[in-house]
């Protein structure tokens, strides 16, 4: 899927998988979900109940979320959490939706008409209901259905036919009635059965902080302060009372479900409840908006311009410290010593590091090295490297050190330097120029040559 296909909408079918697709509130929570990304949201609550579906239209935001690849990865992170199964990308809601149930994810960079003609007939709820009487006619597909002469389809099936299956493919305008969250948030679930453990409440009032984590994704708002209440079941004792409830604040403002979750969790586990629960409600008591924060470490690409400054190097450095860790940034610290690959080590970011006075390499080395370096073969006693013997331009540079320190620690090396060429080396034919070689000293009887470097 390329980033942004040049077209004027971008719809995204959503379809919800079992049991949710049959729960009104499990459709009312993905619709209160999706509205975070656009307010352009609309349920189809009247459609085949085996694939319900949920629909935005993302044209106008789709560079606030960072681009179509970045939402679409998003969405396939997000989206089972709040029951999608299934989705699908198209330059018109109907096309996207028979799309979408078709398990075709991408009718965006594709020629949306091939795709459609493509469908069986119950990818689109006007046309499944004739299904029955289309095969009898030899319609098996979309296309074969948008093949036969329009007005005698239309006086046999009705004008609705005609009209979704132009309102698919592009030809007729859609409408839609767009979700609009309420203004305060109160979710009431009936149990299936009677409870009597409050630990064991759990699973139920996770349903109902998903259906308050999605509210407040749709008004860009956290929690402060939250309420869950319960009722006893009608045959409970008299002294038990009608019902209770359990006031739960945060330190922070949040719409984070498994921070809540945990939260409740902990709550739950140490109450006790006078009488079994048939019923739970949740009430957000104190709503705050709630500022975005961006997952990414690196700063906007905005910043930079007047209104949005571009974040200082060492506050950039700063911040992925501390969401990091200080030891997982670092920056190199040049050392004196005659070693290559000694020449350098890191230290964390933040340590204070000593002005460093360093004598320059008498002679040339490269910027780049091997780690480790890269055994040569040898043809009569000279080193070959991709398949060429080398030709020795300068040296021998002897570098010897390491025998202070253990091998544990710093490696021991005795060893001539050579700055060599290969004999066929050119542009042309790809293959290497300037290298940085050493030959091993005292290692054993036959001379091994390696390759350390290589000059840019």
């Amino acid at each position: 899927m390329s980033p942004n296909p040049p077209h004027p909408l971008y719809w995204l079918a959503l379809l919800l998988a079992p049991p949710a697709c049959s729960d009104p509130a499990a459709r009312q929570t993905l619709a209160w979900w999706s509205l975070q990304f656009t307010p352009r949201v609309a349920l189809l609550e009247d459609e085949q109940e085996e694939s319900p579906a949920v629909l935005l239209e993302l044209g106008a935001s789709l560079r606030l979320f960072g681009g179509l690849r970045a939402l679409h990865r998003r969405v396939l992170r997000e989206g089972p959490a709040y029951g999608v199964q299934g989705l699908a990308w198209a330059p018109t809601s109907l096309g996207a939706l028979a799309l979408a149930r078709a398990g075709i994810v991408d009718g965006l960079t594709q020629d949306l008409t091939p795709l459609l003609d493509s469908l069986p007939l119950h990818s689109l709820s006007a046309v499944a209901a004739h299904a029955p009487m289309l095969a009898r006619l030899g319609c098996q597909r979309l296309g074969q259905l948008r093949a036969l002469p329009r007005g005698p389809t239309a006086r046999r099936f009705g004008p609705a036919l005609l009209q979704a299956l132009d309102q698919a493919y592009g030809q007729a305008p859609e409408a839609h009635a767009w979700v609009v969250a309420p203004e305060q948030f109160r979710a009431r679930l009936e149990l299936p059965y009677r409870i009597e453990n409050a630990p064991a409440l759990s699973h139920y009032v996770e349903q109902l902080l998903r259906q308050l984590c999605a509210w407040l994704a749709a008004r860009h708002a956290g929690i402060k302060r939250l309420t869950l209440a319960w009722q006893h079941d009608a045959m409970r004792a008299r002294e038990a009372g009608s019902g209770g409830q359990l006031s739960l604040g945060t330190a922070d403002t949040t719409r984070d479900f498994g921070h809540l979750a945990r939260l409740m969790r902990e709550h739950l586990a140490q109450l006790t409840l006078q009488a079994p629960v048939g019923e739970l409600s949740l009430c957000a008591d104190e709503v705050l908006a709630l500022q975005e924060h961006s997952a990414s470490l690196l700063p906007p690409n905005g910043a930079g311009s007047p209104e949005q400054p571009r974040e200082p190097l060492n506050q950039l450095l700063e911040r992925m410290a501390v969401r990091l860790g200080p030891e997982r940034v670092r920056r190199a610290r040049l050392r004196e010593d005659h070693r290559p690959e000694c020449m350098q080590d890191w230290l964390a970011w933040g340590q204070v590091l000593p002005p460093a006075s360093m004598r320059p390499a008498l002679q040339p080395q490269p910027s780049w090295l091997l780690e480790p370096p890269l055994a040569l073969k040898t043809r009569r006693d000279q080193p070959v490297h991709q398949g060429q013997v080398l030709q020795l331009l300068a040296g021998p540079q002897r570098i010897e050190g390491g025998w202070w320190g253990g091998k544990a620690v710093d490696p021991q090396v005795q060893r001539d330097y050579f700055l060599a060429r290969s004999s066929s080396s050119s542009a042309s034919n790809g293959l290497s120029g300037l290298l940085w070689i050493y030959q091993e000293r005292l290692s054993t009887a036959e001379q091994r040559w390696f390759l350390h470097g290589v000059f840019a």
